[in-house]
């Protein structure tokens, strides 16, 4: 079983004006998934903040760190690149993975700036903010996540097989 947190980009559920539904639903997904999420934070769209939240995370040792939100084109969207900053290592074929799903769903999907990456231990993986996309993502790359963390973590991955 691997630790995961879930952090919600978002002023508004920060500032307390929406409730946060995407955090407790990815929750929940990676929960069924057995994974032992220790945590939802929710930040506000604010670069310095949301890289904060992902070192605090990597640095406490969580094999597995998603993000809900600031994925889109909006001015204050900056999830990807507080992402990046903080990533030693990319991992594009996650997105990319990701956005492949979704275009069969919506042509939307390609609008996606979602990224993922390694710190340390730790896999990030951003999703969008609405529930349904988060959902339809995680979804999208979930069954693969285990070997990808086990390989990461020193566990006995076998890349030949699967």
């Amino acid at each position: 079983m691997f630790t995961a947190r879930v952090i919600t980009v978002s002023d508004r559920s920060y500032r307390g004006e929406r409730a946060d539904e995407g955090g407790p639903l990815v929750r929940q997904l990676l929960t069924d998934a057995g994974y032992d999420v220790d945590s939802v934070v929710i930040v506000p769209d604010e670069q310095d903040q949301i890289q904060d939240a992902l070192i605090t995370a990597a640095e406490a040792d969580v094999a597995l760190i998603v993000t809900t939100g600031g994925t889109g084109f909006a001015p204050r969207d900056v999830t990807p690149e507080a992402t990046v900053a903080v990533c030693q290592r990319l991992t594009p074929g996650i997105p990319e993975a990701m956005r492949i799903a979704s275009m069969a769903i919506t042509h939307r999907a390609m609008l996606s700036r979602a990224a993922a990456g390694i710190r340390a231990r730790s896999l990030i993986i951003n999703l969008p903010g609405s529930p349904k996309g988060a959902k339809e993502n995680l979804e999208a790359v979930l069954p693969s996540l285990c070997h990808g963390l086990e390989m990461l973590r020193g566990g006995q991955a076998d890349c030949a097989r699967g």
